[in-house]
């Protein structure tokens, strides 16, 4: 019987190298946990494109929306342990969705195993050039002078930007007040026309109306300045010394695929996120390009949840 256990044992050994070396023999189906056209979608889909290119396979997006990006998760997590079922997790429905919702499928921390992280995209705080405040500082100063009075949009209640104003709230000891919009052109239109002062939303829905001269960059919440908007400070250059709210996205795999799978995902996909033309495609959005090992990824899911779940606990975010 013990030699029937090592023979088996030994046999797994040879086993599982055998399985990153004749993956994949089928397609990969990426899922999208949001709806086609969108920041998430479109970076799934370069990412999709230039994985095929590179390496021959077949990588096939599937957008799977709804429930904050929950559906989406909670489809791959359920899916086959093989690594052809990966999913395009980000920080809004890994960390966000799963601590505000009240009945979530599943917990990503626990029921996702990550694989690298593949882009992180600061938010900017924007302004109106013909507004009232022309730095973030004078923004803060009239919030503080006014406790609850100075209001900011976002794309809606309990987005990524949402969280990261309450930080800059906890961080700066002051309170402004929301207006949740439903999505990022609305809150737009009503900065352009006056209606708040401030805005806080995703670079690429500031890019074009700076561009057009009608928006000034107030700060954008990475800590470093993004490449994208060099002549923008951060949060920290505006007097909030170790702030940082970016936003992310990274590939998970159902818990239970092979370590040698998760390997070969990674060293492929990050090659793609090192491809310069990659790289420039994502700057365009203002996103960055990111890699890193499955370790560095999962450490860093595992501290953004604490940290964002604080910040939503203090803040006392709950579904609506």
């Amino acid at each position: 019987m013990k030699r029937l256990v090592v023979a088996a044992l030994a046999a797994l050994a040879f086993a599982v190298p055998a399985v990153a070396q004749n993956y994949p023999a089928r397609p990969i189906r990426l899922v999208v946990p949001f709806p086609p056209g969108g920041g998430t979608d479109i970076v799934s889909r370069i990412v999709a494109t230039e994985l095929a290119k590179q390496t021959g396979w077949t990588v096939v997006v599937e957008n799977k929306a709804g429930a904050g990006g929950m559906i989406g998760l909670a489809d791959a997590a359920h899916a086959q342990k093989e690594g052809y079922d990966i999913v395009m997790g980000q920080v809004d429905n890994v960390v966000v969705a799963a601590a505000i919702q009240k009945s979530a499928a599943i917990v990503p921390v626990r029921d996702l195993t990550p694989v690298i992280q593949v882009a992180s995209s600061p938010f900017l705080f924007m302004a109106a050039t013909d507004g009232k405040y022309k730095t973030l500082r004078e923004w803060v100063a009239a919030a503080k002078a006014e406790p609850g009075k100075i209001t900011y949009g976002t794309a809606g209640y309990g987005t990524f930007t949402h969280l990261a104003v309450e930080l800059l709230q906890i961080q700066g000891g002051f309170k402004a007040t929301q207006v949740p919009y439903k999505g990022a052109s609305p809150a737009i239109t009503d900065l352009l026309g006056g209606h708040i002062p401030m805005a806080a939303l995703s670079i690429a829905s500031g890019m074009p109306h700076i561009q057009g001269g009608k928006v000034r960059g107030l700060a954008v919440t990475s800590a470093q300045r993004s490449p994208t908007l060099p002549d923008v400070p951060t949060v920290a250059e505006s007097g909030f010394p170790g702030f940082e709210a970016n936003g992310w996205l990274g590939i998970f795999v159902p818990n239970g695929v092979p370590p040698a799978v998760i390997a070969r995902l990674n060293a492929e996909i990050g090659k793609v996120m090192q491809n310069p033309e990659v790289k420039k495609q994502l700057l365009a959005s203002g996103v960055e390009a990111r890699t890193s090992t499955p370790e560095e990824f999962a450490a860093f899911v595992k501290s953004e949840t604490a940290k964002w779940g604080k910040v939503i606990a203090d803040a006392g975010i709950k579904a609506e």
